[in-house]
């Protein structure tokens, strides 16, 4: 800040002023009017000099204020003056959390990389950056995400074409972008290789002809749309690894080995346990991960077993408790002591089998909790499978787990004669069939650690499932508009990316905030812009909030941040 003069015919006016910079041009604006020097001199013994000396050493004074974060601004606002035309001036930087962390996982220097590799000119990680962050905050399309650009604090630095011409380019550096991230990872989040999760889902396309990826196949959401599969893999402390696309009409246990391949390979990966559910537990699979240090860990469906093994599932007695000597009885369990007594409980028991060419250990367990939740499900499929029975108007089941699943069509009288039209009626051996599994779980495995830590591993495949939830729920990764299979892997290499971020960040808070929660707040973190002073916070302060600038080491809480301190918070989040 510094002193200005301005003189007039018969006085001479003071005031503080400070310069800055709107873009390339230079400008300043009156921090404090001083008044004229006619008025100033009678206060310092009438000494211009003094007026003078008094002046700058209130412009120092005041500089020295501001740098140490102390100064008290005041904004000055018309009622008569509009605001600029078509000029933004409020800012999200909730983003910036994300930038420090994609920051750290090397991104900079993976796409430097890319950029030196490909001989481009664009700037790639800017471009890659922005489109990441706009997924986690603002999920929409390409173009919307490169208007919404324009709503970070720092403002973009290029064009749309650029934008596109970096999609195509990602999709050939996947299997690069997804090993350097990984090695990237190591340096600064603690890795669980020991334990993978792996697990696929698929997402819908608004189209109605199948081409290249976009296949018709089982849609998970019922959907009559050409799909896309996607393999992911998850590490034992719940971080995204790798991921893999495959055509919707594909089986998806096949999709497991070239993926993990890709990993032992890329990753350096070679001692690991795979923990899937049933539906990737194909014997292939199996016979795959029980090679040298590998193993598995998968969810065994207990109504496919051979029927000497279901007999032997439903034993009633030599159930264990962990840690116990004593064997229960499941009429010991169920009873009403039992109920009381064994509520929390989870009772099991093992055995090796040898079918298929392979030898594995058999684990099931039994669980009030896991009983009565079956038991209640079904009766309310039951009650909704009687209202269509009622009215006489069911059609085939749509998935498995369907209530017309429960329902069947009778084409005979009572009598035995054929009867004129079909009748439905509910199917009692089927429920009574179903009803004889309720509280029981299965898992196979070639591992000889103890039962607890078996189950718990298999217990935590919660958080793979959750992550596909996140994609299409929070990220809206769904439906896919795209139509060129290069466009679409791109789309979900930055879904993937903005997944690996996110995870990070809410292990990092290390606090049970729900992801809906954490975006929110995230999306909310806007700031005013005054021009020539700096920004203002919008967003309703939180322990959310504050446990973001703790954790990250920055604050852009104060009731205004300055121009110059938002400048070093965005250096800050840059630095790897």
């Amino acid at each position: 800040m510094r002193l200005k003069i301005t003189k007039s015919k018969n006085n001479e006016f003071l005031a503080i002023i400070k310069s800055f910079r709107v873009g390339s041009k230079s400008t300043s604006k009156i921090i404090q009017n001083l008044g004229s020097m006619k008025q100033l001199l009678p206060l310092h013994h009438h000494s211009r000099d003094e007026v003078i000396a008094w002046a700058n050493d209130l412009a120092l004074q005041l500089t020295r204020e501001e740098k140490a974060n102390q100064e008290e601004i005041l904004v000055k606002f018309s009622q008569s003056k509009r605001i600029p035309l078509n000029q933004v001036n409020s800012f999200n930087g909730g983003y910036l959390f994300l930038q420090k962390i994609l920051s750290s996982l090397g991104f900079s220097e993976i796409t430097r990389h890319i950029k030196e590799d490909s001989k481009i000119e664009y700037p790639l990680e800017e471009i890659l950056s922005k489109l990441i962050y706009a997924r986690i905050l603002y999920p929409s399309s390409k173009l919307s995400s490169f208007k919404q650009c324009d709503h970070f604090l720092e403002k973009k630095d290029f064009d749309l074409h650029e934008v596109y011409r970096s999609l195509d380019l990602i999709a050939e550096k996947q299997d690069f972008i997804q090993s350097e991230l990984y090695h990237h990872s190591l340096k600064m989040i603690q890795r669980n290789t020991n334990v993978l999760y792996y697990d696929c889902t698929n997402f819908f396309f608004e189209i109605q002809e199948a081409d290249g990826l976009k296949q018709y196949g089982k849609s998970k959401e019922n959907r009559p749309n050409p799909i896309i599969q996607m393999g992911l893999f998850m590490d034992g402390n719940g971080y995204p690894l790798s991921f893999s696309l495959h055509p919707g009409n594909q089986n998806e246990q096949i999709s497991l080995k070239p993926l993990e391949e890709q990993m032992i390979k890329d990753f350096k990966l070679s001692s690991f346990v795979v923990c899937t559910d049933a539906g990737l537990g194909s014997i292939d699979n199996r016979k795959f991960n029980n090679f040298k240090q590998r193993s598995y860990i998968v969810t065994q469906s207990l109504k496919q077993l051979k029927s000497h093994l279901q007999d032997w599932v439903l034993e009633k007695d030599h159930w264990s408790l962990p840690h116990h000597k004593k064997l229960y009885s499941l009429d010991e369990i169920l009873s009403e002591a039992g109920k009381s007594l064994f509520q929390d409980k989870i009772f099991y028991k093992e055995r090796w089998i040898h079918e298929n060419g392979l030898e594995q250990r058999l684990i099931v367990s039994f669980s009030l909790k896991y009983y009565d939740y079956q038991r209640g499900l079904r009766q309310s499929q039951i009650e909704r499978a009687m209202k269509m029975v009622d009215k006489q108007s069911a059609a085939q089941p749509s998935n498995p787990n369907s209530a017309k699943r429960f329902i069947q069509e009778n084409h005979v009288t009572v009598h035995g004669e054929v009867a004129e039209s079909i009748t439905l009626s509910l199917n009692e051996e089927k429920i009574s069939k179903e009803a004889r599994f309720d509280g029981f779980y299965g898992v196979c495995t070639t591992l000889e650690d103890p039962i607890e830590t078996i189950l718990k591993i298999n217990k935590n495949r919660w958080e793979i499932e959750e992550s596909f939830r996140i994609m299409k729920s929070e990220f809206k990764s769904r439906p896919v508009y795209l139509r060129k299979d290069n466009r679409i892997e791109s789309h979900f290499m930055i879904c993937f990316i903005a997944l690996l971020v996110f995870r990070i960040l809410e292990k990092k808070l290390d606090e049970t905030y729900p992801a809906p929660v954490i975006l929110q707040s995230l999306r909310d973190m806007n700031f005013k812009e005054v021009v020539g002073e700096g920004y203002i916070p919008t967003y309703t302060r939180t322990n959310l909030t504050d446990k973001l600038h703790d954790v990250f080491g920055f604050r852009t809480d104060n009731e205004i941040t300055s121009s110059k301190n938002m400048k070093k918070n965005i250096k800050l989040t840059k630095k790897p």
